[in-house]
């Protein structure tokens, strides 16, 4: 779609809310907080707020808006790095006059009045950078909205390690860099863990299984996450310590929320997005989520896996 929709639209709204998914990722909260800025920085007339829920992990780049239902009277709703809209935080959203969907992933839902969807962006942050150099003769951003959109492409590419990084993903990096985002203070942030998360990843990478045929996999469940004290969020993110593994090449965790098993399911190899659809899910072709409806369902879960395994190395 043209993007002058969504700016010519940003310039009519003197009320714009930003909302993003449930359990965000520093992802989702740099898309959020780098385009509250970018708004703020280019309209200060305005009144932009981000809302939703609260994350630990990146709380560094911004703090969550607290607004009541009136607020979103005549107000523009913006959702960033969100597929479905059952997983949208805070579903206020509605409320708003128009709402605009801004995601990079692989859609399932069509929400929204106005839709920015683009697969081919490894992050929704690298979607905003993108939507301020487009316009940046209009724009402005600074310092903090540049960290915010910074953190949300290192998180989300792994530190520029996934698949779908390239020359342009770099280009806004640096330009972000220029427009005062840090690297090195940036990565000190995102590196502090606690004493007992680092217990906790000592025991993952003890006590994480394997299928017959490539598949690792770790049930982190609420017993465990409460026996080391540790967030949800620091809880999920460890999921990228099953990676890399010699001929391991699906792995996933698997963690027990209160009233739900969600399923955090990554590749270095065979396409696994639309296994995610068959466990009410969905994401990237490498990087996706799903849930199980019980513990026993995990059996189905192994065996649907296994066999994307064999099949993409029946085809190497």
């Amino acid at each position: 779609m043209g993007l002058d929709i969504i700016l010519n639209k940003i310039k009519q709204y003197d009320k714009i809310i930003i909302h993003g998914h449930i359990r965000p990722d520093g992802d989702c909260y740099g898309a959020q907080f780098g385009l509250k800025d970018i708004i703020l920085s280019s309209f200060p007339k305005k009144k932009v707020y981000v809302v939703g829920e609260t994350s630990e992990y990146v709380s560094f780049v911004g703090q969550v808006d607290q607004i009541p239902d009136s607020e979103y009277n005549g107000a523009l709703s913006i959702v960033v790095d969100t597929a479905t809209k059952d997983r949208i935080s805070d579903q206020r959203y509605l409320l708003g006059k128009e709402v605009i969907k801004i995601d990079h992933h692989i859609p399932i839902d069509q929400y929204g009045d106005i839709i920015w969807v683009d697969t081919n962006f490894p992050s929704c942050a690298q979607m905003i950078a993108y939507f301020y150099y487009k316009y940046k003769n209009e724009l402005k951003i600074s310092k903090k909205g540049a960290v915010a959109l910074y953190t949300g492409i290192v998180t989300d590419t792994g530190r520029f390690r996934y698949r779908g990084v390239d020359e342009l993903t770099h280009q806004l990096a640096g330009m972000l860099v220029t427009l005062g985002a840090e690297p090195d203070e940036i990565d000190f942030e995102l590196s502090k863990e606690t004493l007992q998360g680092a217990k906790l990843k000592g025991h993952v990478l003890s006590n994480f299984e394997m299928s017959n045929h490539g598949f690792i996999y770790f049930k982190m469940t609420r017993d465990l996450i409460n026996e080391y004290q540790i967030s949800d969020e620091d809880a999920a993110a460890m999921v990228n310590m099953l990676g890399g593994i010699e001929n391991h090449p699906v792995w996933a965790l698997i963690i027990e929320y209160p009233g739900e098993i969600r399923i955090r399911l990554r590749s270095n190899g065979p396409v696994i997005s639309d296994i995610a659809n068959q466990f009410q899910g969905g994401g990237h072709a490498k990087a996706a989520g799903g849930k199980l409806q019980n513990w026993d369902e995990l059996k189905r879960l192994i065996k649907t896996v296994d066999a994307r395994i064999v099949e993409w190395r029946q085809t190497k």
